[in-house]
């Protein structure tokens, strides 16, 4: 019997991640949104394409959750993408109310799915979706380092004219702007990042990095990243279906580990069939601390504005 994944959100990022499932054969794929049509047409036409592409897994729309039903994973992109003049606690409270929407729906039809959060903001959406869902901190994860470091392996590759599968990179903190692209750890093919470009080069990539998807939303002005982040949702899909237990940058629930409480933060993890199998925690230097300190921060700011939903 196949597998089956649930997207929620019938946008750029939802409708890239339905596809990819399909390309890859991982699962039968389940598209929900609230528009009437728009996931069943996308669902239809993406099921047409299985005979050019090879695939063979069903893939629906609905506009409820009945179809949802029994997900092994649920990967929810629904919400409001930022509009001009929004404020970031604007759009904390737009999306919250989605979330937990959509979280109590998926909770009711799929209690022992695993939840793969893409909704900005990130790291505050998977702190809703694990309140909500009441769901064990292994099985709530969000989706961030993946991508930023997929940006960060990116750029060095293109500045080193190398291969992007020779570059290991590794991101840590928050998804935003203080997010920690750990220079010390990355490198190419095992060579120190610091034996092949100067310092100057190298804080100019990370700081890139950090506003990678700023950059792509000022180029299309109307909307935001959606190939590489249903990319790298779906690299994490993979790893849980297939039982891969790749280590990946994601965002974890946090009790402890590098001094953070309550939070979710992104760090290396192990992601296997029961979801976040192993949270790494790397020895950080001073500097580095401080930098993933900072991001948490910013973390905990948004938490502070959301706790009183939850007093």
């Amino acid at each position: 019997m196949r597998k089956k994944v649930t997207v929620v959100g019938g946008g750029n990022v939802g409708a890239s991640c339905a596809v990819n499932i399909a390309f890859k054969e991982l699962a039968d794929v389940v598209l929900v949104d609230v528009v009437e049509g728009v996931p069943q047409g996308k669902g239809l036409d993406m099921l047409q394409m299985g005979p050019i592409e090879g695939y063979d897994v069903h893939i629906t729309g609905a506009n409820d959750y009945a179809p949802t039903a029994n997900s092994d994973v649920v990967v929810i992109t629904a919400g409001l993408a930022r509009k001009p003049g929004m404020s970031r606690d604007d759009l904390l409270l737009a999306n919250y109310e989605v979330v937990k929407s959509v979280t109590e729906q998926v909770a009711k039809y799929s209690p022992n799915a695993i939840l793969v959060l893409v909704t900005n903001p990130l790291d505050a959406m998977a702190w809703v979706a694990h309140k909500v869902s009441k769901f064990s901190k292994n099985r709530v994860i969000g989706m961030a380092g993946v991508l930023d470091s997929a940006r960060f392996r990116t750029f060095l590759a293109d500045a080193l004219n190398v291969s992007v599968q020779n570059i290991t990179a590794v991101v840590l903190g928050g998804h935003g702007d203080t997010m920690v692209p750990v220079v010390r750890l990355s490198n190419v093919s095992g060579i120190p990042l610091t034996e092949l470009m100067d310092k100057e080069t190298l804080d100019k990539i990370v700081d890139r990095t950090r506003n990678g998807g700023a950059e792509i939303v000022k180029h299309l002005k109307t909307g935001s990243a959606y190939y590489a982040p249903s990319a790298a949702a779906v690299e994490m899909v993979e790893s849980i279906l297939k039982d891969k237990k790749k280590v990946l940058p994601c965002a974890a629930y946090l009790e402890g580990e590098y001094g953070i409480n309550g939070l979710f933060v992104g760090v290396p993890v192990k992601l296997g069939a029961n979801g976040i199998e192993k949270v790494y925690e790397i020895k950080l230097n001073d500097e580095e601390k401080a930098m993933l300190a900072k991001s948490a921060g910013s973390v905990q700011e948004l938490i502070d504005v959301l706790k009183p939903k939850f007093a």
